[in-house]
């Protein structure tokens, strides 16, 4: 079942397995703001049990780019097309967001993986010394560190 995420009133549903499930909700509900002011876009995320093809997207990039495959439960999904950018999201139980842009049809393409950490959890020891994180101030989501790589296939 599908759930439009409200990032005016920041919910945990689908979430409340995770250990910073509350920081977490910010970091959707932060994600969903974006969307929202900049496309005019319903961020809407689907369960993880619901969406193996978003995640086996998303994890065969991962693996075929950086040999990554991350341990941690997936929770939730996200997958849709704004403007010429095809956008992927997994959010995990531990508090990490993975998503994956893909721009189509343009000349010069922009396609790169992001990661962004929820408040107080620990670098996931898949990233831990590949990746330098910068810090976000976030209202809904707290302080949060991210960090992405550019993706150099074709997918």
């Amino acid at each position: 079942m599908s759930y439009i995420v409200d990032f005016k009133i920041v919910s945990t549903v689908g979430l409340g397995s995770s250990p910073v499930a509350e920081a977490l909700a910010g970091l959707r509900a932060n994600e969903a703001r974006y969307f929202m002011n900049k496309y005019k876009h319903e961020f809407t995320v689907v369960p993880a049990s619901e969406s193996q093809e978003t995640l086996d997207y998303v994890n065969r990039i991962l693996k075929e780019e950086r040999d990554i495959e991350f341990a941690a439960k997936p929770l939730e999904t996200s997958r849709f097309q704004v403007e010429n950018i095809k956008i992927a999201y997994v959010f995990y139980e531990d508090g990490l967001s993975i998503n994956v842009m893909y721009t189509v049809d343009d000349p010069k393409p922009k396609r790169a993986v992001g990661f962004k950490l929820s408040e107080g959890m620990e670098i996931p020891k898949e990233l831990e010394g590949k990746f330098k994180f910068a810090r976000q101030k976030s209202k809904l989501a707290g302080t949060i560190r991210g960090s992405y790589f550019v993706i150099k296939g074709e997918y």
